[in-house]
């Protein structure tokens, strides 16, 4: 043990090493809950070196790990001197951090969450026998082609049961359920004006 204690505190693993500490610290706070590791960083500040895609702590994070096991390696393994280690590790865990980011960016979540506002203007096939102003259900597909099963009320009378399809025109977040109005609202022709 005490070998692997004066590695870790041997020039040059001693610059990774309270980093590392420092990394590591940071996830056991994120694990608790005290983290968000998907803060409004910006992800694209690391893009100068392609290392963006990610969020930052994670991009760090790599960097950190790669660069303290890739110095501490090469001290044990490489008859060199400690500044060549040191520039070794760097550019071994840039690289290394690059890859893994090649992987990660597949799996990571882009863009901004889907909301109920994404419905507005879609229509919906009613699924309940009918619609009132307190109760019904009705199915709708998004544009990327998912379905779901939204609340759904109207403020009018019209008669909306299973199978009719309406149009999705304004959502009440508390009440978290959409109002509707049959599709062919929009087609109905205006009631001409009399003419006495």
């Amino acid at each position: 043990m005490g070998g692997f204690v004066d590695a870790v505190l041997s020039f040059p693993t001693i610059v990774f090493t309270p980093l590392l500490v420092v990394v590591v610290g940071y996830w056991i706070v994120v694990i608790v809950g005290g983290a968000d590791p998907d803060a409004d960083i910006d992800t694209d500040a690391l893009g100068f070196a392609g290392l963006a895609g990610v969020p930052v702590p994670v991009v760090v994070s790599l960097l950190v790990a790669f660069a303290w096991f890739g110095s501490l390696a090469g001290t044990q393994l490489l008859p060199v001197a400690g500044w060549l280690v040191l520039l070794a590790a760097l550019v071994a865990a840039w690289l290394l951090t690059r890859l893994a980011l090649t992987g990660l960016k597949r799996v990571w979540p882009t863009g901004t969450a889907p909301s109920r506002a994404d419905f507005i203007g879609l229509t919906c096939v009613i699924r309940t026998g009918r619609v009132t102003d307190a109760f019904g259900q009705a199915e709708v597909h998004a544009r990327d082609g998912s379905s779901a099963l939204v609340q759904v009320r109207q403020a009018g009378h019209d008669d909306l049961g299973a199978g009719t399809v309406a149009l999705l025109y304004d959502v009440d977040p508390d009440g978290e359920f959409f109002w509707v109005v049959p599709a062919d609202v929009a087609l109905r022709p205006d009631t001409p004006p009399s003419s006495s």
